[in-house]
C-alpha cells in the first residue's frame, strides 16, 4: 500500500495560493486518473482522502485538513491507520527554493525550511520519504517568504506553474508505477 499526500492549507482563501501546490498537483492528477470524489478520512483523521487499485495495490491519496504547519498530524494517522511504511510515503509540496515551474524528486533530505515538510518529519521520527518539490520561486528573492507563499497566484506565473503541477502529476504517476 502507497500513501501519497498533497500539502496545503484548507479553505477556499488559500485555494489559489502558492502554498496549495500539493493539493493542485493532486487535483490535476485525481482528474487524470479520473480518482473517485474526495471524502472524509477515517476515525476522524482531518484529511480528505481518495484512493485507487494500481496493479493490485491500494494507493490512498490524502490533502490534510490542518494547517500546513501542522501537516504530520494527519500524516502520521494516516500511515498508522493504514499501516503504511515511510518509504511507501510521497509528499507533494511547494518550494521556494526551486525555480517556478520547476520540479525535484527527493528521498531522504531536509525539510530545508518548509513548515509543512519539517511537520511531517517531526510525527514520522524520519525524513526518509520521498517527495516531489514544485518550484514557486519568483525572478527575485521576495522580503517576506511567509506573505509570498500565502499570496496567490498572479496571471503572469500562472502558466509556468500549471506546468510544475502538470509534471508533478506525470512525476507521481511514475512514481506509482516504478516505485
Amino acid at each position: 500500500m502507497k500513501l501519497v499526500i498533497g500539502l496545503g492549507n484548507p479553505g477556499k482563501q488559500y485555494a489559489k495560493t502558492r502554498h496549495n501546490v500539493g493539493f493542485m498537483a493532486l487535483d490535476a492528477f485525481a482528474k487524470k486518473m479520473h480518482l473517485p470524489a474526495w471524502t472524509a478520512a477515517p476515525k476522524n483523521i482531518q484529511a480528505l482522502v481518495a484512493d485507487i487499485l494500481m496493479d493490485g495495490e491500494k494507493i490512498i491519496f490524502a490533502k490534510p485538513e490542518t494547517f500546513m504547519n501542522n501537516s504530520g498530524f494527519p500524516v502520521r494517522a494516516l500511515a498508522d491507520y493504514f499501516s503504511i511504511a515511510l518509504k511507501n510515503i510521497l509528499v507533494i509540496h511547494d518550494d521556494l527554493d526551486i525555480p517556478l515551474g520547476e520540479i525535484k524528486l527527493q528521498q531522504n533530505r531536509s525539510a530545508a525550511g518548509h513548515n509543512g515538510v519539517q511537520s511531517i518529519m517531526d510525527q514520522m521520527g524520519d525524513k526518509n520519504f520521498h517527495r516531489i518539490r514544485v518550484g514557486i520561486a519568483p525572478s527575485r528573492k521576495p522580503e517576506d517568504g511567509s506573505k509570498f507563499v500565502l499570496g496567490r497566484v498572479g496571471l503572469f506565473e500562472k502558466r509556468t506553474l500549471e506546468k510544475g503541477i502538470t509534471a508533478a502529476a506525470t512525476a507521481l504517476e511514475g512514481w506509482l508505477t516504478n516505485a
